[in-house]
């Protein structure tokens, strides 16, 4: 599948407000709305639209810590690397997980409530996990950038 323009400014403006409806994105993409509604379709079982979803901030609802803790395996762990991905999906404070190349293996990002509720995770929930052999905490001071959008470049052309 190759994303054309029209493609390329319905994902760009979906990026930006999921909540678009159809007859103001087809406005934007400049086709009729059923011929918008179909393209999202098609994207969607592309695989190119995962999903739709809302953005919570995290401190709005109480959770005032956020660390991103990287991950070092024990060399006899490596065969066992299946088992601790599943065992980091279990984890709710886990809220991102990347498994990486590199001086560690993997880097988490988690959010708690307190400072307390952190150490309650670290204690009885990612030290309990057999194979991790090294835990470096570091706490998020302030949130610069997160970008959640991937602006297309309207003119190039992409292959899904």
């Amino acid at each position: 599948m190759v994303l054309d323009r029209i493609d390329k400014k319905i994902l760009n403006t979906l990026q930006e407000n999921g909540k678009t409806t159809n007859s103001k994105l087809s406005k934007i993409v400049g086709i009729s709305a059923p011929a918008t509604l179909e393209r999202v379709k098609r994207l969607e079982l592309a695989g190119v639209i995962s999903h739709f979803t809302a953005v919570v901030d995290p401190e709005k609802i109480g959770f005032s810590i956020m660390a991103i803790v990287s991950i070092s395996l024990s060399l006899s762990s490596l065969s066992s690397v299946a088992c601790i991905k599943e065992r980091f999906l279990e984890i709710d404070e886990i809220v991102e997980c990347y498994q990486i190349a590199g001086a560690n293996d993997f880097v988490l990002k988690v959010i708690a409530k307190d400072i307390k509720s952190y150490g309650g995770f670290m204690n009885e929930k990612l030290t309990q996990i057999e194979g991790i052999q090294i835990i470096k905490s570091s706490f998020v001071i302030d949130n610069v950038k997160e970008k959640k959008m991937f602006v297309l470049d309207l003119e190039g052309e992409y292959r899904v």
